[in-house]
């Protein structure tokens, strides 16, 4: 299923399913609301090769925890981002066998180079 991980509050994930349309066709999943199970998260590691790709540097606890100052392993990124829902990097987009991970303009410009080409909607 397709599906948009987000958290409504969060204006940079808005902004990237508003320009691409992704409120029409996709799942869109508040992870504060609706929070990750276990077996979702190894899933999406699973398709984006790690659990580091999908952790957020950029969350407030990140510094909060003093986490910038530790060498994370693979087994720390996995809980911390089931433990709180801001270490999931967003949105994170599942379309068909594929993950696009965050709101840097070049990801955003594969997702919607991808969509193009799949029929999805598009309205960059």
């Amino acid at each position: 299923m397709n599906t948009v991980f987000y958290i409504k509050n969060c204006n940079t994930s808005k902004r990237v399913i508003k320009e691409l349309g992704l409120d029409k066709e996709f799942v869109l999943r508040d992870i504060k609301e609706n929070k990750l199970k276990e077996e979702e998260l190894d899933e999406l590691a699973r398709m984006a090769g790690s659990y580091q790709a999908l952790f957020s540097k950029k969350a407030r606890k990140y510094r909060e925890y003093n986490l910038h100052l530790k060498e994370l392993s693979e087994v720390d990124y996995k809980k911390f981002i089931l433990e709180d829902y801001t270490f999931l990097k967003r949105p994170t987009v599942i379309v068909n066998d594929k993950i696009f991970i965050g709101s840097h303009k070049n990801t955003v410009k594969e997702l919607a180079y991808y969509l193009s080409h799949t029929n999805k909607p598009i309205q960059i």
